[in-house]
């Protein structure tokens, strides 16, 4: 049966160049009515653990999240989803340092900017501080990486970096580390800590 990580597999393909004939029956099949257009990989997967928590399911309310690979990719995947394409409603977060290429390519596409929500730096940022970098800490701990997380501090190029910058640069350090932290600063929240970007963006859908 046809579900929408199918469908967001073909659009994936469709924006790299392929064709999408199946993206549209597909759209069609499954109902979709919005597209979630996020950066990468780990805010996906922070989105869709805050959805759970929230006892939502995205996929039955016709809402499929999307991992673009990059922000110079939105004005792909807008084109391909929203009025020009399937003509789909369009949300999603973007980083402030980003926010130019947002700003074009949804204009371009005849995009409201309503749908999306700015990030200070980006999506791990925003869990940091909503959560402070002491508890943040305490899962890297609680998670069997505090060796890791120490041997990376010693290094020479973080000494002066303020502890919420290290935080971001030390989940970026390894493949899949962005991703499965991103799932677990989203369980650790209480509900009035979830950063206004991510709660708005839920709450718009």
């Amino acid at each position: 049966m046809a579900d929408m990580r199918a469908f967001r597999d073909e659009v994936c393909g469709w924006a790299a160049g392929g064709p999408g004939g199946a993206a549209r029956d597909l759209a069609v099949r499954l109902g979709v009515r919005t597209a979630v257009l996020l950066e990468g990989p780990s805010d996906l997967a922070a989105v869709e653990a805050l959805a759970a928590r929230g006892s939502r399911d995205l996929a039955a309310e016709g809402v499929c999240v999307v991992s673009m690979g990059g922000a110079m990719s939105i004005g792909r995947y807008a084109g391909l989803l929203g009025p020009p394409g399937l003509g789909l409603r369009l949300a999603g977060l973007c980083d402030e340092g980003e926010q130019r290429f947002y700003d074009r390519g949804l204009k371009r596409a005849r995009v409201p900017l309503g749908g999306f929500f700015v990030c200070v730096a980006d999506l791990e940022d925003e869990l940091i501080r909503a959560l402070g970098t002491a508890r943040v800490e305490e899962i890297v701990r609680a998670e069997g990486d505090f060796r890791a997380w120490q041997t990376f501090l010693c290094q020479p190029a973080q000494h002066d970096r303020p502890r919420q910058q290290q935080l971001r640069r030390f989940f970026g350090t390894k493949k899949g580390r962005k991703i499965r932290y991103g799932r677990l600063l989203v369980d650790a929240l209480a509900p009035e800590q979830t950063p206004a970007p991510l709660h708005d963006l839920l709450t718009s859908l």
